[in-house]
Protein backbone atom coordinates (compact mmCIF):
# COMPACT_ATOMS: atom_id res chain seq x y z
CA UNK A 1 0.00 0.00 0.00
CA UNK A 2 1.37 3.69 -0.51
CA UNK A 3 1.32 5.23 2.46
CA UNK A 4 1.95 9.06 3.21
CA UNK A 5 2.88 10.66 6.36
CA UNK A 6 2.14 14.82 6.11
CA UNK A 7 3.92 17.18 8.04
CA UNK A 8 1.96 18.60 11.26
CA UNK A 9 0.85 21.99 10.89
CA UNK A 10 -0.94 22.32 14.60
CA UNK A 11 0.64 25.38 15.83
CA UNK A 12 4.40 23.87 17.40
CA UNK A 13 3.08 20.62 16.92
CA UNK A 14 6.74 18.49 16.28
CA UNK A 15 5.31 14.76 16.76
CA UNK A 16 5.02 12.74 13.41
CA UNK A 17 2.47 10.37 12.30
CA UNK A 18 5.62 7.63 12.00
CA UNK A 19 8.64 7.09 13.68
CA UNK A 20 11.95 6.06 11.02
CA UNK A 21 11.47 2.76 12.97
CA UNK A 22 8.04 2.68 12.50
CA UNK A 23 9.01 3.35 8.49
CA UNK A 24 11.31 0.67 8.21
CA UNK A 25 9.04 -2.26 9.46
CA UNK A 26 6.29 -1.35 6.67
CA UNK A 27 9.06 -1.19 3.65
CA UNK A 28 10.01 -4.25 4.86
CA UNK A 29 6.71 -5.89 4.19
CA UNK A 30 6.92 -3.98 0.52
CA UNK A 31 4.46 -0.80 1.49
CA UNK A 32 5.63 2.28 0.10
CA UNK A 33 5.80 4.98 2.18
CA UNK A 34 6.23 8.75 1.26
CA UNK A 35 7.07 11.44 3.90
CA UNK A 36 6.77 15.00 3.25
CA UNK A 37 10.15 16.82 3.85
CA UNK A 38 11.12 18.27 6.98
CA UNK A 39 7.92 16.14 8.86
CA UNK A 40 10.40 14.11 11.63
CA UNK A 41 12.50 16.84 12.02
CA UNK A 42 10.99 18.58 15.01
CA UNK A 43 10.84 15.19 17.04
CA UNK A 44 14.62 14.46 16.27
CA UNK A 45 13.71 12.46 12.84
CA UNK A 46 16.10 14.10 9.87
CA UNK A 47 14.99 13.25 6.37
CA UNK A 48 17.72 11.27 5.97
CA UNK A 49 16.87 8.99 9.05
CA UNK A 50 13.63 8.20 6.77
CA UNK A 51 15.64 8.13 3.82
CA UNK A 52 17.93 5.53 4.98
CA UNK A 53 15.24 2.99 6.05
CA UNK A 54 13.00 3.20 2.23
CA UNK A 55 10.91 6.32 2.52
CA UNK A 56 10.03 8.66 -0.16
CA UNK A 57 11.15 12.04 1.31
CA UNK A 58 8.46 14.23 -0.51
CA UNK A 59 9.06 17.81 -1.03
CA UNK A 60 4.88 19.33 -1.19
CA UNK A 61 2.13 18.30 1.24
CA UNK A 62 -0.11 16.91 -1.14
CA UNK A 63 2.14 14.77 -2.36
CA UNK A 64 1.97 13.25 1.44
CA UNK A 65 -1.40 13.22 1.31
CA UNK A 66 -2.77 11.55 -1.67
CA UNK A 67 -2.16 8.34 -0.97
CA UNK A 68 -3.74 5.48 -0.24
CA UNK A 69 -3.46 5.53 3.82
CA UNK A 70 -2.41 8.84 5.56
CA UNK A 71 -1.00 8.48 9.10
CA UNK A 72 -0.98 11.88 11.33
CA UNK A 73 -0.82 12.72 14.72
CA UNK A 74 -3.29 15.29 15.01
CA UNK A 75 -6.90 16.19 13.30
CA UNK A 76 -6.87 18.26 9.97
CA UNK A 77 -6.68 21.81 9.87
CA UNK A 78 -9.05 23.89 7.80
CA UNK A 79 -5.78 24.39 5.41
CA UNK A 80 -6.18 20.92 4.43
CA UNK A 81 -9.41 19.73 4.38
CA UNK A 82 -9.01 20.52 0.33
CA UNK A 83 -6.22 17.34 0.69
CA UNK A 84 -8.51 14.92 1.84
CA UNK A 85 -9.22 12.46 -1.06
CA UNK A 86 -12.44 9.93 -1.14
CA UNK A 87 -11.74 6.51 -0.69
CA UNK A 88 -8.41 7.26 1.15
CA UNK A 89 -7.65 6.15 4.95
CA UNK A 90 -7.18 8.14 7.61
CA UNK A 91 -5.67 7.51 11.08
CA UNK A 92 -4.81 10.07 13.60
CA UNK A 93 -6.33 11.70 16.54
CA UNK A 94 -9.47 13.70 16.05
CA UNK A 95 -11.61 14.07 18.79
CA UNK A 96 -15.12 15.41 16.65
CA UNK A 97 -17.00 15.96 19.45
CA UNK A 98 -15.59 19.27 20.20
CA UNK A 99 -15.26 20.31 16.38
CA UNK A 100 -18.59 20.30 14.29
CA UNK A 101 -16.58 21.93 10.93
CA UNK A 102 -14.12 19.26 10.65
CA UNK A 103 -16.48 16.70 11.08
CA UNK A 104 -18.54 18.12 7.93
CA UNK A 105 -15.36 18.31 6.39
CA UNK A 106 -14.39 14.39 6.83
CA UNK A 107 -17.82 13.47 6.23
CA UNK A 108 -17.50 15.73 2.59
CA UNK A 109 -14.50 14.74 1.55
CA UNK A 110 -15.38 10.35 1.51
CA UNK A 111 -12.46 9.48 3.50
CA UNK A 112 -12.57 7.09 5.93
CA UNK A 113 -11.30 8.73 9.07
CA UNK A 114 -10.33 6.30 11.64
CA UNK A 115 -9.79 8.05 15.31
CA UNK A 116 -6.66 6.95 17.59
CA UNK A 117 -8.96 8.25 20.72
CA UNK A 118 -12.16 5.56 19.70
CA UNK A 119 -9.66 2.37 19.50
CA UNK A 120 -11.23 0.24 22.10
CA UNK A 121 -10.18 -3.21 23.39
CA UNK A 122 -12.68 -4.94 25.88
CA UNK A 123 -11.64 -5.94 28.70
CA UNK A 124 -13.03 -8.27 31.12
CA UNK A 125 -13.61 -5.38 33.33
CA UNK A 126 -13.04 -2.80 31.52
CA UNK A 127 -12.71 -0.58 28.28
CA UNK A 128 -9.22 0.28 27.32
CA UNK A 129 -8.29 3.15 25.04
CA UNK A 130 -4.82 1.87 23.67
CA UNK A 131 -3.86 4.42 21.38
CA UNK A 132 -5.06 7.51 23.80
CA UNK A 133 -3.12 5.81 26.93
CA UNK A 134 0.73 6.90 25.84
CA UNK A 135 -0.33 10.67 25.07
CA UNK A 136 -2.82 10.58 28.67
CA UNK A 137 0.41 9.53 30.16
CA UNK A 138 2.36 12.15 29.27
CA UNK A 139 -0.24 15.06 28.94
CA UNK A 140 -0.57 13.75 32.67
CA UNK A 141 2.77 14.28 33.64
CA UNK A 142 2.93 17.70 31.86
CA UNK A 143 0.22 18.70 33.19
CA UNK A 144 1.90 19.56 36.61
CA UNK A 145 5.54 20.67 34.82
CA UNK A 146 3.06 23.59 32.98
CA UNK A 147 1.31 23.81 36.26
CA UNK A 148 4.01 24.44 38.65
CA UNK A 149 5.93 26.81 35.54
CA UNK A 150 2.98 29.26 35.79
CA UNK A 151 2.64 29.40 39.21
CA UNK A 152 5.82 31.46 39.01
CA UNK A 153 4.99 35.06 39.77
CA UNK A 154 7.94 36.32 36.92
CA UNK A 155 4.67 34.23 34.77
CA UNK A 156 2.08 36.02 36.41
CA UNK A 157 1.10 33.34 38.72
CA UNK A 158 0.59 33.66 42.76
CA UNK A 159 4.53 32.19 43.57
CA UNK A 160 3.84 29.32 44.83
CA UNK A 161 6.43 26.79 45.33
CA UNK A 162 4.06 22.79 44.79
CA UNK A 163 6.83 21.65 47.16
CA UNK A 164 7.17 23.50 49.69
CA UNK A 165 9.67 24.35 52.39
CA UNK A 166 10.77 23.49 55.61
CA UNK A 167 8.10 26.09 58.14
CA UNK A 168 5.85 26.89 54.28
CA UNK A 169 2.94 24.82 53.32
CA UNK A 170 3.17 23.50 50.09
CA UNK A 171 0.93 24.11 47.24
CA UNK A 172 -2.14 21.92 47.02
CA UNK A 173 -3.18 20.43 43.63
CA UNK A 174 -6.73 19.50 42.47
CA UNK A 175 -7.58 16.72 40.03
CA UNK A 176 -10.94 16.37 38.27
CA UNK A 177 -10.73 12.86 36.85
CA UNK A 178 -8.90 10.06 38.24
CA UNK A 179 -8.11 8.27 34.72
CA UNK A 180 -4.99 8.07 33.52
CA UNK A 181 -3.88 11.49 33.22
CA UNK A 182 -5.60 11.84 36.58
CA UNK A 183 -3.42 9.71 38.02
CA UNK A 184 -0.41 10.62 36.13
CA UNK A 185 -0.65 14.11 36.96
CA UNK A 186 -0.71 13.00 41.17
CA UNK A 187 2.43 11.11 40.36
CA UNK A 188 4.49 13.44 39.79
CA UNK A 189 2.51 16.61 42.06
CA UNK A 190 3.28 13.90 44.49
CA UNK A 191 6.79 13.76 43.64
CA UNK A 192 7.10 17.65 43.90
CA UNK A 193 5.79 17.62 47.51
CA UNK A 194 2.22 19.11 46.71
CA UNK A 195 -0.56 18.23 48.68
CA UNK A 196 -3.06 16.21 46.16
CA UNK A 197 -6.69 15.86 46.09
CA UNK A 198 -8.32 13.64 43.53
CA UNK A 199 -12.22 13.71 42.47
CA UNK A 200 -14.02 10.87 40.41
CA UNK A 201 -17.42 9.23 40.39
CA UNK A 202 -15.89 5.56 39.82
CA UNK A 203 -15.81 4.61 43.24
CA UNK A 204 -13.45 1.65 42.21
CA UNK A 205 -11.25 3.55 40.12
CA UNK A 206 -10.39 5.42 43.68
CA UNK A 207 -10.51 2.13 45.54
CA UNK A 208 -7.40 1.43 42.93
CA UNK A 209 -5.90 4.60 43.52
CA UNK A 210 -5.79 4.33 47.20
CA UNK A 211 -4.13 0.99 46.92
CA UNK A 212 -1.70 2.84 44.64
CA UNK A 213 -1.02 6.13 46.78
CA UNK A 214 -2.30 5.30 49.86
CA UNK A 215 -2.52 8.23 52.67
CA UNK A 216 -0.97 9.79 50.20
CA UNK A 217 -3.79 11.40 48.07
CA UNK A 218 -7.11 13.23 49.37
CA UNK A 219 -9.69 11.36 47.13
CA UNK A 220 -13.39 12.21 47.24
CA UNK A 221 -16.44 11.49 45.11
CA UNK A 222 -16.86 14.23 42.66
CA UNK A 223 -20.07 16.32 43.59
CA UNK A 224 -20.90 19.44 43.70
CA UNK A 225 -20.50 20.02 47.01
CA UNK A 226 -17.05 18.38 47.12
CA UNK A 227 -15.85 20.40 44.15
CA UNK A 228 -16.84 23.45 46.08
CA UNK A 229 -15.08 22.83 48.91
CA UNK A 230 -11.74 22.16 47.47
CA UNK A 231 -11.51 23.63 44.40
CA UNK A 232 -11.09 27.53 45.59
CA UNK A 233 -8.49 26.42 47.48
CA UNK A 234 -6.38 24.95 44.82
CA UNK A 235 -3.18 26.50 43.32
CA UNK A 236 -3.22 24.17 40.66
CA UNK A 237 -6.26 22.46 38.96
CA UNK A 238 -6.23 20.06 36.62
CA UNK A 239 -8.97 18.93 34.45
CA UNK A 240 -8.68 15.30 33.83
CA UNK A 241 -11.82 14.12 32.93
CA UNK A 242 -13.28 11.94 29.50
CA UNK A 243 -16.03 10.76 28.50
CA UNK A 244 -14.52 8.30 24.97
CA UNK A 245 -16.19 10.14 22.13
CA UNK A 246 -18.18 13.01 23.93
CA UNK A 247 -17.86 16.02 24.91
CA UNK A 248 -16.27 16.26 28.18
CA UNK A 249 -18.60 17.69 30.44
CA UNK A 250 -18.18 21.34 32.44
CA UNK A 251 -17.59 20.65 36.10
CA UNK A 252 -16.32 23.84 37.01
CA UNK A 253 -18.84 26.57 36.57
CA UNK A 254 -17.45 30.14 36.20
CA UNK A 255 -18.87 31.56 39.83
CA UNK A 256 -16.45 28.58 41.12
CA UNK A 257 -13.68 29.90 39.35
CA UNK A 258 -14.17 33.56 41.25
CA UNK A 259 -13.58 31.70 44.61
CA UNK A 260 -10.11 30.61 43.33
CA UNK A 261 -7.34 32.56 44.40
CA UNK A 262 -5.73 35.10 42.02
CA UNK A 263 -2.75 33.75 40.16
CA UNK A 264 -3.83 30.41 40.73
CA UNK A 265 -3.84 28.04 37.82
CA UNK A 266 -5.80 26.00 35.55
CA UNK A 267 -4.49 22.80 33.35
CA UNK A 268 -7.47 21.80 31.42
CA UNK A 269 -6.27 18.41 30.13
CA UNK A 270 -10.10 17.37 28.69
CA UNK A 271 -9.77 20.88 26.85
CA UNK A 272 -9.41 18.84 22.78
CA UNK A 273 -12.85 17.19 24.27
CA UNK A 274 -14.49 20.40 24.76
CA UNK A 275 -12.75 21.50 28.73
CA UNK A 276 -14.49 20.42 31.67
CA UNK A 277 -14.25 24.07 33.29
CA UNK A 278 -16.56 26.72 31.97
CA UNK A 279 -13.72 29.82 31.93
CA UNK A 280 -11.49 27.73 29.59
CA UNK A 281 -11.30 27.88 26.21
CA UNK A 282 -8.22 26.56 24.14
CA UNK A 283 -4.60 28.01 23.43
CA UNK A 284 -1.58 27.35 21.63
CA UNK A 285 1.98 26.60 22.59
CA UNK A 286 2.77 29.57 21.23
CA UNK A 287 0.12 31.75 23.48
CA UNK A 288 -0.33 28.95 26.02
CA UNK A 289 -2.14 30.70 29.09
CA UNK A 290 -4.51 33.91 29.45
CA UNK A 291 -6.07 35.26 32.91
CA UNK A 292 -10.02 34.94 33.68
CA UNK A 293 -10.95 35.67 37.08
CA UNK A 294 -7.90 36.36 38.31
CA UNK A 295 -6.82 32.89 37.42
CA UNK A 296 -4.47 32.11 34.46
CA UNK A 297 -5.78 29.14 31.93
CA UNK A 298 -4.00 26.83 29.97
CA UNK A 299 -5.44 25.22 27.41
CA UNK A 300 -3.42 23.91 24.76
CA UNK A 301 -5.06 20.83 23.31
CA UNK A 302 -1.48 19.04 22.14
CA UNK A 303 0.44 19.38 25.08
CA UNK A 304 2.77 16.40 24.12
CA UNK A 305 3.83 18.06 21.32
CA UNK A 306 5.97 19.80 23.40
CA UNK A 307 8.37 16.71 23.78
CA UNK A 308 8.01 15.63 20.60
CA UNK A 309 10.78 12.62 20.92
CA UNK A 310 9.53 11.23 23.42
CA UNK A 311 6.20 11.59 22.40
CA UNK A 312 6.54 10.10 18.82
CA UNK A 313 8.21 6.89 20.11
CA UNK A 314 5.68 6.34 22.74
CA UNK A 315 2.78 6.84 19.92
CA UNK A 316 4.50 4.86 17.47
CA UNK A 317 4.74 1.70 20.02
CA UNK A 318 0.68 1.68 20.60
CA UNK A 319 -0.32 2.88 16.72
CA UNK A 320 2.34 0.77 14.61
CA UNK A 321 0.61 -2.30 14.91
CA UNK A 322 -3.03 -1.13 13.91
CA UNK A 323 -0.94 0.82 11.11
CA UNK A 324 0.42 -2.60 9.93
CA UNK A 325 -2.91 -4.45 9.69
CA UNK A 326 -4.42 -1.09 7.38
CA UNK A 327 -1.43 -1.50 5.27
CA UNK A 328 -1.85 -5.14 4.71
CA UNK A 329 -5.78 -5.15 4.34
CA UNK A 330 -7.16 -1.72 3.99
CA UNK A 331 -10.45 -1.24 5.53
CA UNK A 332 -11.05 -5.39 5.75
CA UNK A 333 -9.08 -4.75 8.98
CA UNK A 334 -11.98 -3.50 10.28
CA UNK A 335 -13.51 -6.64 10.33
CA UNK A 336 -11.00 -8.54 11.70
CA UNK A 337 -10.11 -6.20 14.56
CA UNK A 338 -12.73 -4.96 17.03
CA UNK A 339 -11.03 -2.42 18.44
CA UNK A 340 -9.86 -0.77 15.28
CA UNK A 341 -13.39 -0.69 13.85
CA UNK A 342 -14.33 0.61 17.06
CA UNK A 343 -12.10 3.74 15.97
CA UNK A 344 -13.74 4.52 12.68
CA UNK A 345 -15.50 7.98 12.89
CA UNK A 346 -17.03 8.86 9.05
CA UNK A 347 -17.30 6.54 6.37
CA UNK A 348 -18.70 7.66 2.59
CA UNK A 349 -19.61 10.86 3.57
CA UNK A 350 -21.53 9.12 7.02
CA UNK A 351 -20.87 9.64 10.55
CA UNK A 352 -19.95 6.20 11.92
CA UNK A 353 -19.37 6.67 15.58
CA UNK A 354 -22.51 6.47 18.13
CA UNK A 355 -20.92 8.41 20.75
CA UNK A 356 -20.26 11.16 18.02
CA UNK A 357 -23.33 11.02 16.20
CA UNK A 358 -25.06 12.01 19.93
CA UNK A 359 -23.11 15.09 19.68
CA UNK A 360 -24.48 15.73 16.08
CA UNK A 361 -27.02 13.98 15.44
CA UNK A 362 -28.25 16.59 12.69
CA UNK A 363 -25.58 14.94 11.08
CA UNK A 364 -27.12 11.57 11.26
CA UNK A 365 -28.38 10.00 7.78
Amino acid sequence: MDIGVPKEIKDQEFRVGLSPASVQALCQQGHNVFVETNAGVGAGFPDADYEQVGAKIVTAADQAWHQELVIKVKEPLPAEYDLLQSGQILFTYLHLAANQELTQALMASGVSAIAYETVEVTLPDRISLPLLTPMSVIAGRLSIQFGAHFLERQQGGRGVLLGGTPGVKSGKVVILGGGVVGTEAARIALGMGAQVTILDINVERMAYLETLFGPQVELLYSNPRHLAEVIPTADLLVGAVLVPGKRAPILVPRPLVQQMAAGSVIVDVAVDQGGCIETLHTTSHTDPVYVDEGVLHYGVPNMPGAVPWTATQALNHSTFPFVAKLAHQGLAALDQDHALKQGLNVHQHNLIHPAVQQVFPDLVT
